[in-house]
């Protein structure tokens, strides 16, 4: 496929926007991938050209938030090992269901999301301090195992429901539940791209400067993640909850098919 400037035109404010979403709350993909379906790249092709940017966005994000002390490693990396393991499950599981059965499963938990982000209270950083370490890594590695799985069976929003799940169970503020949700997501991303870069699904004529655009929303959602606090990520939070919701009603009654 040969790319024309009405492709960047579309793809790069898109990725650039979904980059910022993503590192504040998770769930930029269901902004990122529409952008290259619309640009009129191939599905396969805009898959892997999605997690080329948002692996590297997600990198600089990742590199954000360690900087800023804002990721419980003992945390982190449970959880990074849990969600690849997660996937793998997720995906294998997912041949075996329908789309609209897995489209259900969203509809309703995005409802439930929401619902417990609006009855949790404003957590500061500072409530992760007396929980034992290994307390962490064991709670870590589940919660990115289960919403590993979901990655696997589904995908968009899995950056915001480990957010959610971090400050919920483990009573991380949200700054440092987003960080650790970088991360997890990092690994996955990883693990995914892999595949895609040996199938040749990458389209990297326009992957490339998706990049730069992915890492500049990247770095600016995370300093604005950073600098805004819990109450500026819950926000975000909510828009992406109520942007995957509409998606997924969307879906179910075949208005789209991505």
């Amino acid at each position: 496929m040969a790319p024309t400037v009405w492709t960047y035109l579309i793809v790069c404010p898109l990725v650039l926007l979904a980059g910022f979403v993503d590192s504040v709350a998770g769930g930029g993909g269901v902004i990122s991938l529409p952008a290259y379906l619309i640009a009129g790249i191939p599905v396969k092709l805009a898959a892997g050209t999605n997690k080329l940017a948002n692996g590297c966005g997600t990198a600089m994000a990742v590199a954000k938030y360690a900087k800023s002390g804002s990721v419980v490693w003992a945390c982190a990396v449970p959880a990074a090992i849990g969600s690849l393991l997660g996937a793998a499950i997720g995906s294998r599981t997912a041949l075996l269901l329908p789309d609209s059965v897995l489209q259900i499963v969203i509809l309703a938990a995005l409802p439930l999301a929401a619902v417990i982000l609006m009855l949790a209270r404003n957590r500061t950083d500072d409530d992760t301090k007396d929980l034992p370490r290994v307390k962490i890594a064991l709670f870590g590695g589940l919660i990115g195992l289960l919403i590993g799985v979901y990655d696997g069976l589904v995908g968009p929003g899995t950056g915001t429901f480990l957010t959610i799940a971090f400050s919920t169970i483990l009573g991380f503020g949200l700054l440092k539940s987003s960080g650790c949700a970088r991360v997890a997501n990092l690994a996955s991303n990883v693990a995914s791209l892999i595949v895609y870069l040996l199938n040749g699904s990458v389209l990297f004529s326009v992957g490339v400067p998706a990049i730069i655009c992915s890492m500049i929303g990247n770095w600016l959602g995370a300093r604005y993640a950073i600098k805004g606090g819990s109450k500026k990520i819950r926000l975000v939070m909510f828009f992406v909850l109520g942007l995957l919701f509409v998606k997924t009603v969307l879906q179910l009654i075949g208005v789209i098919d991505f």
